[in-house]
This record gives C-alpha cells, sequence and structure tokens, in this order.
C-alpha cells in the first residue's frame, strides 16, 4: 500500500477506541521489524523518523526504506517526522514524501508555538498531510532535545492551542518521559481527562517505553489515540545483539547477527500492538 496520512488511522481509532502504535524507524532491520509485526497482527502502524534517525541515516534513506515497506504489506503505514523543531526541517520531510508531520513547538512561548504550528497546519493540509503538535514539556531525552523536567500541559491552554491552530493531533505532558525511567511513572490521569473534555482531536502519548500496561490502557480509555515506543524497541533489539555476539563470539556475518535483533523486535512490537488494541484493525 501507499503511504497514508496519520489522520486516517487516527480517525479510525477514534470510532473504535483504540491507539495506534507509533514506532521509531532508526533503521533498517527495526523498519522491516515494524511492518513484519503489523503485517502479522493485521493492525496500522506510524511508522516515525526523529532528528536522530534522520542524522543517522539520511532522509533519503529512511524515506526510501519505509516507502518499501508500506508497498510491501497490506497494512496501512504513515511516516510521520517525529519532534520536528523548525518550519524549514518539517517543510523538508513533508517535499521528501511524509504523509505527518509534527511541529515541536513546546520549548517556545505559547503564542510562537501557536503561530509556527498554524503555518505548518496551513502548508499540509492542502497536500493531505496530517499535523501533531506538543504543548507541555515531555521530560527526559529525545535524540538532542533535553528536557531537564516536565512541565504538564495545562487543558485550559491546549484548548486554546487546538481552536487556534487547528492541528489533528496534540502530545500532551501527564508524567511520561523520554528514554528509560528511573521508577515508575505515574501519569495524572485527571489532567489528561480534562484535556479530552475540552480538546476534541486524538491526543499522543510520547514517552510510553517503561509506562506499565494497565496505565497505557486507562490512558488509551480516556482519549489517547496515538502511542509512541522508541527506547523499548532498542532494548529488545540490543539484547538480542549482545546475545548472539556472547554465544557465537567469532561469527563475522552481520546478518546472522542483527537478524536475531530484528526477530525480538517484531516480538515486542506485536505486544505493543495488542495492547494498543488495533491488532486486526488493518
Amino acid at each position: 500500500m501507499a503511504l497514508v496520512p496519520m489522520t486516517e488511522l487516527l480517525a479510525k481509532a477514534e470510532a473504535g477506541k483504540y491507539a495506534v502504535g507509533a514506532f521509531n524507524a532508526n533503521n533498517m532491520e527495526i523498519v522491516q521489524a515494524i511492518a513484519m509485526a503489523a503485517e502479522k497482527e493485521k493492525a496500522p502502524v506510524i511508522m516515525q523518523a526523529s532528528q536522530g534517525a534522520i542524522k543517522y541515516a539520511g532522509l533519503d534513506y529512511i524515506i526510501g526504506m519505509v516507502k518499501i515497506a508500506a508497498e510491501s504489506t497490506r497494512v496501512p503505514i504513515a511516516l510521520h517526522l517525529d519532534h520536528g523543531t523548525s518550519f524549514e526541517q518539517v517543510v523538508r520531510c513533508i517535499r521528501g514524501g511524509f504523509s505527518s508531520v509534527m511541529f515541536d513547538g513546546s520549548q517556545l512561548p505559547l503564542e510562537e508555538n501557536i503561530r509556527i504550528t498554524k503555518k505548518v497546519v496551513e502548508i499540509a493540509r492542502p497536500i493531505n498531510v496530517s499535523v501533531e503538535a506538543e504543548l507541555g514539556k515531555i521530560g527526559g531525552t529525545e535524540d538532542d532535545i533535553s528536557v531537564k523536567e516536565s512541565l504538564f500541559t495545562d487543558p485550559y491552554e491546549a484548548e486554546v492551542f487546538v481552536k487556534e491552530t487547528g492541528v489533528d493531533a496534540l502530545a500532551v505532558a501527564i508524567g511520561t518521559a523520554h528514554g528509560q525511567y528511573k521508577g515508575e511513572p505515574k501519569l495524572d490521569f485527571e489532567r489528561l481527562k480534562k484535556i479530552r473534555e475540552l480538546v476534541n482531536i486524538p491526543i499522543v502519548l510520547h514517552g510510553s517505553s517503561g509506562v506499565p500496561d494497565e496505565a497505557i490502557t486507562k490512558a488509551i480509555s480516556l482519549g489517547v489515540r496515538k502511542v509512541n515506543i522508541d527506547t523499548n524497541i532498542r532494548e529488545a533489539f540490543v539484547a538480542r545483539l549482545r546475545q548472539e555476539i556472547e554465544n557465537n563470539p567469532a561469527e563475522i556475518d552481520p546478518r546472522k547477527l542483527l537478524g536475531p535483533g530484528r526477530d525480538a523486535a517484531v516480538e515486542l512490537i506485536r505486544e505493543k500492538i495488542r495492547l494498543f488494541g488495533s491488532s486486526g484493525k488493518a
């Protein structure tokens, strides 16, 4: 299938009260793993490219790999820019063929975040490219973006932001963090509930690796329709890779080492798809 807009996937998720998994595509094996897991689960998926992935693989390689994966499967796949921090970067990704983009202006004053996000929506909507934005700061580290402390999303600011920008999906800060957690995250469900009452668009949960399953399930019941997973995939992939190297120290064929890592990523992603309720929804 050709790449599809994220809005198409999230509209169906809203109707069915489930969430779509957004998995970061960091290299060829992980792109393959996301596609294989989606195919096995008959589930829609979002493949995300962060700034780190684009810097590592190159924008054209990311686009090429994901497009091939989408064309080779029978499930709908969106290609999404994760945490774009400039209008220029968003434009490059749209021109390159992304079906969805995120402008992350959460570090900016509210008025500036609204202004740039509105510009992104104005250029993206006529060509059917979806737009995600972020309000409030999500803790942890996302590639080169570091946030020392979380600033939770204000529900009333979220209401104004969505009305002013017309954005398609909103990432909110309710207690999750990027990267590996130290201790168990505590999500502010009352804040999430209030945001969803005031904002009638799909809510996005970033930093979801390491969040307990029951917390993810509750967040979905309160309106989260896109759940981002990156760190858990890296953990599964690298753990199996290390195991293969330890078991076969003389092996020099990278395919025999990376292949099992890909298999581990497939199983992890399948588990997440089932948790999100999107299995069988393609």
